[in-house]
């Protein structure tokens, strides 16, 4: 699977969601990666990031999404998802990302239990 994937991020005042479209593989989360680590860098320390567009997660992708969660860990940080499909909300469940991200049905749902935390 080629597909690249894109990203679009909107900063707000206390929280940065970054939108993806496409396949997180390894170039995929290395470029998710990227982003987040530029708007820890500016910041941020409450990442969402909306999977909406985002139908296939393979296993680099998943190892790259951990080292985020690692790094927003050290930071103090925090780091969720939101709008996953069925079967990438599943297997973040069994890879243990959701022990140490918040997921959330939708970026509304999100938002609000980000900004009262």
């Amino acid at each position: 699977m080629t597909e690249s994937l894109k990203l679009s991020v909107e900063k707000r005042e206390l929280i940065a969601v970054v939108y993806t479209e496409g396949y997180i593989n390894n170039q995929g989360g290395e470029e998710i990666a990227r982003v987040a680590y530029e708007l820890i860098d500016q910041g941020y320390k409450t990442l969402l990031l909306n999977l909406a567009g985002t139908k296939i997660v393979n296993s680099i992708g998943i190892s790259i999404l951990i080292e985020i969660i690692e790094k927003m860990i050290e930071i103090d940080g925090r780091l969720a998802f939101c709008c996953l499909t069925p079967t990438i909300e599943k297997t973040f469940h069994i890879m243990g990302l959701a022990q140490y991200s918040g997921i959330f049905p939708d970026e509304a749902a999100a938002a609000d239990a980000l900004a009262g935390a």
